[in-house]
């Protein structure tokens, strides 16, 4: 739970310096800032990838949940709640309500987010999250400079919905064994290095559909440990 800890009071310590400073940020700075954010995270993911005792689980996982997260539309489905919940939360209401649902939902609905509090309540490494608490405390600042004090609120569903996934994570782990574990860490490295070539503007990725790769992963490294397959 660290991680999500450390996320949590990031974007709480983020969002009063951004009510502090109000306007008073530059553009250039906020580029500059997320470029070297985004450059981190890139090797926060490169760094797990390398993980992998078996590079073909991580390609073939990849290639399979990719296929099964296009035909699930994952990233438009997230959008859609997204959207509905802007809607339904949103409109109509104060500037605080808006600021809350709005920085809520870039917090929340995010590859970043589900892949870190797993990592957390798999392997109790805190990298991803950690990383992520910098981009969301960076992000506050110029969110709550221009929103006002309703992102300060969104910590708590940050906090509540990472949270649970960290301890769910943490009750199955038993169910993992180590094999299992790194395949499904690199896994959601590359998917965590494709989330900084977003924040550079490289190329927009659809990590969100790629989400699937990692139950792939976790699957074929379990059916080679269990009917002793060989891979080349």
């Amino acid at each position: 739970m660290l991680g999500t800890i450390t996320n949590t009071a990031a974007i709480v310590a983020g969002s009063l310096i951004g009510i502090i400073l109000k306007k008073g940020i530059s553009e250039a700075v906020k580029t500059t800032a997320m470029q070297g954010i985004g450059l981190a995270v890139l090797l926060v993911g490169a760094q797990m990838a390398f993980k992998t005792n078996n590079i073909l689980i991580v390609i073939i996982s990849m290639v399979i949940g990719g296929i099964a997260g296009e035909f699930l539309a994952i990233e438009k489905q997230l959008a859609k709640m997204g959207n509905w919940l802007e809607i339904k939360f949103g409109r109509g209401e104060s500037n605080i309500g808006r600021a809350f649902v709005t920085s809520s939902l870039i917090y929340c609905v995010g590859a970043m987010a589900i892949l870190g509090s797993i990592e957390d309540g798999l392997t109790n490494s805190h990298t991803t999250l950690f990383a992520k608490s910098l981009l969301d405390g960076i992000s506050a600042i110029f969110f709550a400079s221009t929103m006002g004090i309703g992102v300060i609120f969104s910590a708590i569903p940050v906090f509540l919905y990472q949270g649970g996934i960290t301890v769910l994570a943490d009750l199955v782990k038993n169910l993992f064994s180590p094999e299992v574990i790194a395949e499904l860490t690199a896994t959601g490295g590359l998917l965590i290095a494709g989330i900084g070539i977003n924040i550079l503007g490289i190329k927009e990725l659809k990590v969100g559909n790629m989400l699937p790769s990692i139950l792939v992963a976790a699957t074929i490294a379990w059916a080679i440990q269990r009917y002793n397959i060989v891979l080349p």
